[in-house]
């Protein structure tokens, strides 16, 4: 079963037994999600934990502008939690959409503060995790504080599109869904990469990139523009 090997992987379940691996995979509720389709709402209590099978969710805050940044992405094999999972009655930070069709499984609270009462070493892996969050979350906010939106867009596309080849790269990613990466809009992003097409750095068509100076667009990256 997919369930089993994924709570088996993980660091935080792969000290548990087997029989309380297996039977946390038969306490888990299972969900199924569209592409871009809601699972839990900016605001919301949501005292649950999941673990991605299939797909990939996104942590999204959005202003009262209608802009959006997406502050993390969950992948399969992943966990995620509300806040409410560890604080009472505390609302979502985020919201937490689908950017493809996906497929989670959710535990309660109820469900999972035993285990976590019984198993130090599971309590221990969870904080690690947490940590490691609040070291992106901080690498977050030092780019928007420190670095140009051209600089954070340079960054994304060497981080997505790591191929060295010349060969022409499928444009995966909206202008809108740029945006929200980079904390920035469609029309800043639309600018800032046709720059870079001016300085030689990439060619742009509607549906490919062809990466032309990966050298100069590293530079953009790190600041140096």
């Amino acid at each position: 079963m997919k369930l089993i090997k994924s709570i088996a992987q993980h660091p935080v379940f792969a000290s548990l037994p087997p029989n309380i691996q297996e039977q946390l995979a038969q306490q888990a509720i299972p969900r199924s999600y569209q592409k871009k389709e809601w699972i839990v709402h900016y605001q919301r209590v949501w005292p649950y934990l999941f673990i991605v099978e299939k797909g990939t969710i996104v942590a999204l805050k959005e202003s009262s502008e209608g802009r959006s940044l997406i502050v993390t992405t969950i992948k399969e094999g992943e966990i995620f939690w509300g806040l409410a999972f560890f604080e009472d009655d505390s609302p979502m930070p985020v919201a937490l959409v689908a950017s493809e069709d996906s497929r989670i499984h959710i535990w309660s609270r109820e469900r999972l503060l035993p285990l976590l009462f019984e198993n130090g070493r599971v309590s221990w892996e969870l904080s690690r995790l947490m940590v490691k969050r609040m070291q992106r979350a901080s690498e977050i906010v030092e780019d928007l504080a420190f670095r140009s939106v051209a600089g954070r867009l340079a960054h994304l596309l060497m981080e997505r599109y790591q191929s060295p080849s010349a060969e022409p790269i499928a444009r995966d990613l909206t202008l809108d869904e740029m945006a929200a990466r980079i904390g920035s809009t469609r029309e800043m992003v639309c600018r800032a990469l046709y720059s870079f097409a001016d300085d030689g750095m990439i060619d742009i068509t509607r549906t490919e990139f062809v990466f032309t100076n990966r050298k100069k667009l590293h530079e953009v990256a790190l600041g140096g523009e």
